[in-house]
């Protein structure tokens, strides 16, 4: 419990005004050069020598992940690949039905997401590019005998300097009481909410994972969190620590808003237009209430409706777990039914890309 005298408001009200040096000074050269985001798109991974024409910001920031790749740990990282092999489906489902909701509903952080034009009108595409991020992490292998989760990491961090830059730069209405866009105590609450806040589903669904298992799932996203420049000083090394993280952050940012409720009614109107089994498309409110609990969904403005068991619900995804990979369920068969369906749905499957910048 080491990590426990760390969560206090000082020590938070810090993060929030911390931002990411690193991405951040790349991508100031990125706007002024867009021609490098083309060529870092173009990458199927980080190479091990950079181009002649790469500044030293450039290069700074990827060489980084080359170093890091260097302390690998193999057998953690195939643990948690291993619990994802297992449980992928439920994974992504909690991912969709909890975490992303979850972090809807911490007002503060909400002002940024609200931002982006993609997450409210795009919201299918920006939910298919985030189950590639996560199908890519915990691909078996990545990271010690595959690079290109890498390169994925990488982008998603510019990703993030690149909404810290244009909110700072064009967002008029931005409030400093926000904290920082994008900053380290959001970072590090959406990390909690991809990793912890699922185990919490999957336990609410009667799929508690052992002890074990969630050390391993912590210990991976700690991994992730720092090639994805969260300062994980922070970070909880155990579950009892992830409880207590939660539950600060929890306090300090668990509140009603305009953006968290504009953002959760996208989510609710894509879901239900998507979804093509009645059994959740109708019941897409009550779903939600369930796994997010009464103060946030209450925070959120959900409707309340039919009360909903774990056990039932662990049955529910159960059975459309069956329905779509049979007795193959796995990461491989998991990867092809989202890649299918991305492609049905948008004409081809979905990866994480740089936006691509035009010099005015």
């Amino acid at each position: 419990m080491q990590k426990l005298k760390l969560y206090t408001d000082s020590f938070f009200d810090e993060l929030r005004q911390k931002e990411d040096p690193l991405a951040d000074k790349a991508v100031l050269f990125l706007i002024q050069s867009p021609k490098h985001v083309s060529v870092i798109n173009g990458w199927k991974m980080i190479p091990e020598a950079f181009p002649d024409d790469f500044p030293e910001e450039l290069k700074d920031f990827f060489q980084f992940y080359l170093d890091k790749a260097q302390g690998a740990d193999k057998n953690l990282l195939a643990r948690a690949q291993a619990f994802f092999e297992k449980r992928g489906d439920l994974y992504l489902a909690m991912l969709g039905f909890y975490s992303l909701p979850y972090c809807y509903a911490f007002a503060d952080g909400a002002e940024v997401l609200v931002r982006s034009n993609r997450i409210v009108d795009q919201i299918g595409e920006r939910l298919g590019e985030t189950s590639a991020f996560v199908m890519e992490i915990f691909k078996p292998g990545a990271f010690f005998e595959s690079r290109e989760a890498y390169l994925v990491c990488a982008k998603v961090r510019l990703i993030h300097a690149f909404s810290r830059f244009f909110i700072r730069r064009y967002a008029q209405d931005w409030d400093d009481s926000f904290g920082k866009p994008v900053n380290q105590e959001d970072m590090l609450g959406t990390n909690l909410a991809f990793s912890f806040i699922v185990l919490r589903g999957l336990t609410k669904m009667g799929f508690a994972p052992t002890e074990r298992q969630q050390a391993d799932v912590l210990c991976y996203w700690k991994w992730v969190g720092e090639l994805m420049g969260i300062d994980v000083t922070f970070w909880p090394d155990t579950p009892k620590e992830a409880i207590e993280l939660d539950r600060h952050i929890r306090k300090r940012h668990l509140k009603s808003s305009a953006a968290g409720k504009k953002l959760i009614r996208s989510l609710i109107s894509f879901y239900e237009e998507a979804i093509p089994e009645p059994i959740i498309q109708t019941q897409v409110q009550g779903i939600l209430r369930f796994f997010l609990g009464k103060e946030p969904a209450d925070v959120l403005g959900l409707e309340k409706g039919i009360s909903y068991s774990g056990d039932i619900l662990g049955l529910m995804f159960t059975f459309l777990g069956w329905k779509n990979y049979g007795g193959q369920k796995g990461y491989s068969s998991i990867r092809r039914n989202l890649e299918k369906q991305q492609k049905e749905r948008f004409g081809q499957v979905l990866k994480i890309s740089l936006p691509e910048l035009k010099r005015t």
